[in-house]
């Protein structure tokens, strides 16, 4: 990817151009995560740039299970080096074209709702907190809006673990600060995922380098994954 491309277009691109090696790298779960991602970025109006940029970091969550050489993923990770955030009107319709492209081959169609349980039936087997340990670590205070809330449908609300120092205490700063950064409170389940998925510029899921690399290369991380940076 060039110095002055933009992010969204050029990684669309990417996924585009090496689209065999994608579907033979994933599981159908995976894969069919990804194109329901896809579709989500193509339905968002193009002029709603923070719901773009949300809706294309879905994508790119879900492109994190590639293997750390493939040429799509080694784009996704010098991102960084880019100094311009994902547009747009630019990046759904370059979103639509692909999965223009996708369609022209007759395919069953995916259960959206089964993908989407089965990655949150994933997320869910984290370590987590219930809503009643966290009021038992905070009282009557409503906890930080900025901490990761999974809905569980058989427990109830749940706060994964990593999100607070061993032994008790509030939540760490950098999490609730990255959290802002992923949009957290619009998307939980997003955010549960780069923190629990393994990351390649980070060298590892990101909960667990908490308290291992310094604060700023977790935001730093975060931030490169929003916006492009």
């Amino acid at each position: 990817m060039n110095p002055g491309e933009d992010s969204g277009p050029g990684v669309l691109g990417l996924i585009d151009e090496h689209l065999d090696s994608i579907r033979a790298q994933l599981t159908d779960e995976q894969y069919q995560l990804l194109l329901t991602r896809l579709r989500a970025l193509a339905d968002t109006p193009p002029e709603d740039s923070r719901a773009v940029r949300r809706a294309f970091q879905a994508v790119r969550l879900s492109l994190l299970p590639l293997p750390f050489d493939h040429p799509v993923r080694q784009a996704m990770d010098s991102v960084r080096l880019v100094a311009t955030a994902a547009a747009g009107p630019p990046v759904v319709l370059r979103t639509r074209d692909l999965l223009a492209r996708l369609t022209a081959v007759p395919a069953p169609p995916p259960d959206t709702a089964a993908i989407i349980a089965a990655a949150e039936r994933r997320l869910l087997k984290a370590p987590a907190f219930s809503a009643a340990e966290l009021r038992a670590r905070y009282g009557a205070s409503p906890p930080p809006p900025e901490l990761i809330r999974l809905a569980d449908p058989r427990f109830g609300d749940r706060y994964p673990e990593f999100q607070f120092p061993p032994g008790g205490g509030t939540p760490y700063e950098v999490v609730l600060e990255v959290n802002r950064v992923l949009l957290a409170d619009a998307d939980p389940w997003g955010a549960a995922d780069w923190w629990l998925s393994d990351n390649a510029w980070l060298g590892g899921p990101p909960a667990s380098l908490l308290g291992v690399l310094p604060d700023r290369e977790l935001v730093d991380a975060a931030a490169a994954l929003v916006e492009g940076d």
